[in-house]
């Protein structure tokens, strides 16, 4: 079958299981659904082969089994992976959330920055009608009240025409599309920096919110709320962990043992979510605390900058408008932040099971005689034990004296014990980092106590192995004990796919070789990207504004000798030259006599010109 028709197959399960049990009256997602069907095909108790394609028979078992676990709804392994669903799919990181609320505003500004940048207005009521959509684009953009309120349009209007007036647009139509929609980012900045510094100085800041004040009363309010129940759960946990214990030394219990587990399970993941979120919580309100002390000190910068002048020029003052106005949106992003991690935490009570297993008197009825340990009484307990590195020198052993940062080395199964959880059928115990950390192929181990440390280290691959069975029978240890990579085949809820090919048989390793092109087709689109040269010259032109701009040198008597010079001459030689002389010379002038010109008839010519040598 290729992996277009199992995707397919798959698909078609997901939906039946689907219809099935919204006609039980159950409505689940896919996402539920598609990992519960992993969870059923790896549980090796079903006797599923990934190895073979499904027959109709065994689809049918599948679905059958995937919805009689999706509707006991007493059974707190649904309820964990549930929880573990809904958390996933709803937290996200601080910097990825703050990220997703940047993009989502953008997003919804698409089109009204648009009609902006494309807009070609040539009419006065055109021109007008642009403007009242920049005005409108500032107030959406800053968050800064209601676009519909005439206040705040009025408010808005009368700060962007301080900075941008309506006589601008012809310039402002000129410009490139991108150069338009930085524009607008930076007049948003502005603007809502003057209203900002409005709204401090009392003489404006219709319908902005007091961030600052709310964010002082909620943040400590929600801090302690998580924190008053994050002791409540530890405390749940640390009892059933105690009966758990006593369960174990074969006494009577009216509950289920895997029932006990499975709420242990519950309580653990439950205060995991809550130790993540607390975390958040106080991370924000360092950062709000910061954000404060930056807006403070900028509005007293502006207040310097604006009160002791008349006039003021835009390139001091602009500035700090900007950065009050980003230190105002880092406040509202801490606001919606906290309001994400409150949401959270509140939808986390509704897939609570161990509250409900034992009523509180049962509880401390079965607990009578028994004293609960917490986690760090169990870790005091044996902080004197000391793993020998001689007693297993063959092994890699990891001290807080010889580790650097061994508090925030990655130890597997979140810390927990992987000896007891085999050993004793499933049974969550802490970890004592400080008895010794084992390094094993680049993985760290915890353990709690010295003997069971040596005992995993003896065969720690066979005991690897046994987590990782017990979690395919106990499929909300995957996510709990963060076991995802020796699932490959279980991606984490929020990256699945309803159409996701599911049995597959994990490939731990191949050979595999691969050829490049020479020039692979490149898929990012560069805006920028300018083919006219005589758009790039103006670019540059206008980049560098030459028409305005020399360069100039200059040096001073005190910084002649501060560089180096080099020249090189070359030696004077003798030469001679030869120059013409003066010379004479005298030759007798020619003398000629005819004689017998007169009335003869014969002439005679008679050479008179004396010798040369005379």
């Amino acid at each position: 079958m290729s992996s277009t028709q199992a995707a397919g197959v798959i698909r078609n399960i997901i939906r039946e299981i689907a219809q099935t049990c919204l006609s039980r009256g159950q409505t689940l997602s896919e996402t539920l659904i598609a990992f519960m069907v992993k969870a059923v095909v790896l549980d090796p108790r079903n006797h599923f082969n990934g190895d073979r394609t499904l027959t109709k028979q065994d689809v049918q078992k599948l679905i059958e089994l995937c919805v009689d676990r999706l509707m006991d709804q007493t059974s707190p392994t649904l309820n964990t992976i549930k929880m573990q669903v809904y958390f996933d799919m709803n937290y996200t990181s601080r910097r990825e959330f703050l990220e997703v609320q940047q993009k989502v505003l953008r997003s919804c500004l698409v089109s009204l920055s648009r009609e902006i940048t494309d807009s070609r207005a040539k009419t006065r009521e055109d021109l007008k009608n642009l403007y009242g959509k920049i005005v409108s684009y500032v107030i959406q953009r800053s968050n800064l009240g209601s676009a519909t309120d005439i206040s705040t349009v009025r408010e808005t209007t009368a700060a962007l025409q301080s900075v941008f007036p309506q006589a601008q647009l012809a310039t402002f139509m000129s410009l490139l599309k991108q150069d338009k929609e930085q524009q607008l980012s930076e007049l948003t900045l502005i603007v809502s920096g003057i209203r900002l510094f409005n709204k401090d100085s009392r003489k404006g800041g219709e319908g902005i919110q007091n961030l600052p004040v709310i964010l002082n009363e909620m943040l400590p309010a929600a801090a302690a709320d998580i924190d008053s129940e994050l002791v409540g759960c530890e405390r749940l946990a640390w009892q059933y962990t105690a009966l758990l214990e006593k369960i174990c030394e074969r006494t009577e219990c009216p509950v289920h043992p895997d029932l006990l587990k499975q709420a242990l399970y519950n309580t653990r993941q439950h205060e995991a979510f809550l130790r993540l979120i607390l975390a958040d919580i106080i991370q924000s309100a360092k950062e709000v605390m910061r954000l404060q002390s930056d807006l403070k000190t900028q509005m007293t910068l502006l207040k310097d900058t604006v009160h002791t002048k008349t006039t003021v020029p835009t390139s001091q003052v602009f500035p700090h408008f900007t950065a009050v106005a980003s230190l105002w949106t880092g406040l509202e992003g801490e606001m919606l932040l906290l309001s994400m991690l409150t949401n959270v935490a509140s939808g986390l009570r509704a897939f609570l099971s161990a509250q409900s297993l034992l009523s509180p008197d049962q509880l401390e009825l079965l607990l009578h005689g028994l004293q609960v340990q917490t986690d760090a009484d169990r870790c005091s307990v044996t902080a004197e034990e000391r793993v020998v590195e001689s007693d297993m020198s063959s092994c890699e052993w990891c001290f807080p004296e010889n580790t650097a940062h061994f508090e925030d080395v990655p130890l597997q199964y979140k810390g927990f014990c992987g000896f007891t959880l085999v050993k004793n059928n499933g049974l969550l115990l802490p970890g004592n980092p400080k008895i010794g950390v084992l390094k094993h192929k680049e993985k760290h181990y915890a353990f709690s106590s010295r003997s069971i440390a040596y005992e995993f280290a003896s065969k720690a691959d066979e005991l690897i192995a046994a987590v990782v069975e017990m979690a395919k029978r106990q499929p909300e240890l995957i996510q709990l004990l963060q076991l995802h990579q020796e699932f490959a085949s279980v991606t984490p809820y929020s990256e699945m796919q309803s159409g996701e090919k599911l049995l597959v048989k994990t490939i731990s390793k191949s050979d595999a070789s691969m050829q490049t092109e020479t020039h692979p087709l490149e898929t990012n689109i560069v805006k920028s990207y300018e083919w006219n040269e005589w758009e790039l010259r103006r670019k540059a032109i206008k980049l560098a504004n030459l028409r305005s701009k020399v360069t100039r040198s200059m040096q001073t008597h005190l910084s002649h000798m501060r560089r180096d010079n080099s020249t090189q001459t070359f030696l004077p030689k003798d030469a001679v030259s030869q120059t013409k002389r003066d010379g004479e010379s005298n030759v007798p002038k020619a003398q000629v006599y005819l004689s017998g010109l007169r009335g003869g008839t014969n002439m005679i010519k008679l050479d008179l010109t004396r010798a040369v040598d005379e």
